[in-house]
């Protein structure tokens, strides 16, 4: 080991301070999560009058028809996408009773969700979700092959959820991902239990959460219905509702390829 890599790792072991009584148990939640992590391994027409239309049913018209232009854009390999995307009982940002859902399927550990996370997240918050019109749903997709930190990340958040502190941790495993991303799997789990200390989480509870590894199969279950919609990588995003349907898009897309949709989707 490098004395770079020396001084990082004495950096990091200052700022852990996990209390020594949750010690063993957050290594029995390791070896959880280790062993478990095989378990991932894996044309539109209408027959309105022209000469009566009104121009609000003008713009209706032309909302729709672009929205269904859209979905035409989503894949024909099999799996379809299908028309519902289930939303399971999975942590919600924004107002729950939004007219517009964005299902997110996400890996803590991925770049490019950070990247959407810190540059295009922040505008449809403020533009969308603010206002409530439009609901974030956080769906786990950790591709552990690459990503080996991924499955103990939202364990965590799901942990923290318990106790209503699910964007708290989101937050903050993004924003501070290149601080645990590297770490070795024992040290990450302490990370993680000091994440919930300084956002003030009742830290038994949150130890005893994440060392228990109980929320794997919750995690499974959403992992398997991403590859059900055909999402292959991270971020994936549906978005949409049961009634106009759902948009694919693919990736840390910018700001205007979710409001173009969403734009749309509202008008309808």
């Amino acid at each position: 080991m490098s004395s770079d890599e020396t001084g990082i790792n004495e950096n990091n072991n200052e700022k852990i301070s996990v209390k020594k009584s949750t010690f063993k148990g957050l290594v029995v939640g390791l070896i959880i999560l280790v062993g478990i992590a095989g378990f991932f391994a894996g044309s539109y027409t209408s027959n309105l009058n022209s000469n009566q239309i009104s121009e609000e049913d003008l713009n209706n018209a032309l909302a729709k028809l672009e929205l269904k232009l859209l979905q035409k854009q989503l894949p024909t390999k099999q799996p379809s996408v299908p028309v519902k995307i289930s939303i399971d009982d999975d942590p919600i940002i924004g107002n729950p009773d939004a007219p517009i859902t964005i299902v997110e399927f996400s890996d803590f550990q991925c770049p490019f969700c950070a990247r959407f996370h810190t540059q295009t997240l922040p505008l449809i918050l403020e533009e969308y979700i603010d206002q409530g019109k439009v609901k974030l749903v956080f769906r786990d997709f950790p591709i552990q092959s690459i990503h080996p930190n991924a499955l103990p990340a939202s364990v965590a958040a799901e942990c923290a959820n318990e106790q209503e502190k699910f964007r708290e941790m989101h937050d903050m495993l993004f924003e501070k991902q290149n601080e645990w991303n590297k770490l070795e799997s024992e040290e990450v789990l302490f990370a993680f239990s000091q994440y919930a200390a300084d956002m003030q989480l009742d830290q038994e509870t949150f130890d005893s959460c994440l060392s228990s590894g109980k929320y794997i199969p919750e995690i499974k279950n959403d992992l398997d219905d991403g590859r059900d919609y055909g999402v292959s990588g991270t971020p994936g995003f549906f978005v949409g509702n049961d009634i106009v349907g759902y948009v694919e898009l693919k990736g840390a897309q910018p700001f205007e390829s979710f409001k173009k949709i969403i734009d749309a989707q509202l008008e309808v």
